[in-house]
């Protein structure tokens, strides 16, 4: 009998999760073949321990519902084993979904995982902190901050917090870069680091990257004027962002940020707001390190 554990964010951004209900999953998976588990998340990290329990529990497949938050967290603990990772995307953006091309149908996205076609993906590390989508520094993790500030899950919600962080603009961030023995020292708009090629919403700032390649794409967007802003905004949508001159982008195994001031980094990682204290951080990749079915 396969073991198939159901890790339910039910404030994700759709609000399609309450149709997930064991009688509606069992439509799906015959007894005699599948033994069925439903857990529901009801704070923040409380996917990563309802996972642990569930690897506990010798679950063969474990299902994150939800966004890209909730996914980090389930894909965290069961990264470099053999248990595969479902996914049924219910966020908001629901980047990296997207990337594997899983549908934001229910039914169909439960079809995917029956299926159980598996990929091996690569997977990105900031610190001591997984992360499968991307992460970074400057104007994103302050719009992720300003739209955790905000009690809807919506992509309404999204162009809210950008325009409170475009409003809230400022430059007094010096960061030193090192990567593929070169050293850029800059005070960014933005330091975006991606192992998939979507964020979410059909936007992408790294169009060429890869889950598969063992390679981080990097974009770094050096300080530009508040229409200049504007213009990244618009050559984002367009997928033409390298006509910013001051828009660079890099494919590297191995990063080092260090701040030259200021007390902490503020990060998003995966679309959650994260505070690193350390003055110098690594950002690496480790090679086809979760299986996940898509």
């Amino acid at each position: 009998m396969k073991q198939i554990h159901f890790i339910i964010n039910p404030i994700a951004g759709s609000g399609k999760t309450h149709k997930l209900s064991k009688d509606y999953l069992a439509t799906f998976f015959e007894k005699e073949k599948y033994v069925i588990h439903i857990e529901y998340s009801n704070y923040k990290k409380h996917a990563a321990v309802l996972a642990k329990k569930a690897m506990e529990e010798s679950a063969d497949i474990i299902v994150a519902c939800g966004g890209d938050g909730t996914i980090n967290e389930v894909a965290s603990c069961i990264v470099g084993s053999t248990i595969k990772l479902g996914i049924i995307p219910t966020g908001s953006g629901n980047g990296l979904a997207s990337n594997l091309k899983i549908s934001k149908h229910i039914s169909k996205a439960i079809q995917i995982i029956k299926n159980e076609n598996v990929r091996q993906i690569d997977v990105g590390i900031i610190h001591d902190k997984y992360f499968f989508s991307n992460a970074g520094v400057g104007f994103d993790a302050c719009v992720v901050k300003n739209y955790e500030s905000s009690k809807r899950r919506k992509f309404k919600s999204y162009i809210k917090a950008a325009l409170k962080s475009f409003k809230e603009l400022r430059y007094d961030r010096k960061i030193e870069i090192e990567l593929n023995n070169t050293k850029i020292i800059t005070n960014p708009f933005m330091i975006f680091v991606s192992n998939s090629n979507e964020m979410g919403y059909n936007i992408s700032l790294t169009p060429k990257a890869s889950l598969h390649d063992g390679l981080l794409d990097m974009l770094i967007v050096s300080k530009i004027s508040k229409f200049k802003v504007l213009l990244l905004g618009f050559l984002i949508l367009i997928k033409k962002q390298q006509y910013l001159k001051e828009a660079n982008h890099f494919q590297t195994k191995l990063i080092k940020l260090t701040r030259h001031n200021g007390d902490l980094f503020q990060f998003q990682i995966d679309g959650e707001a994260y505070i690193i204290e350390e003055k110098t951080i690594f950002i690496t990749i480790k090679e086809k390190a979760l299986h996940v079915i898509s």
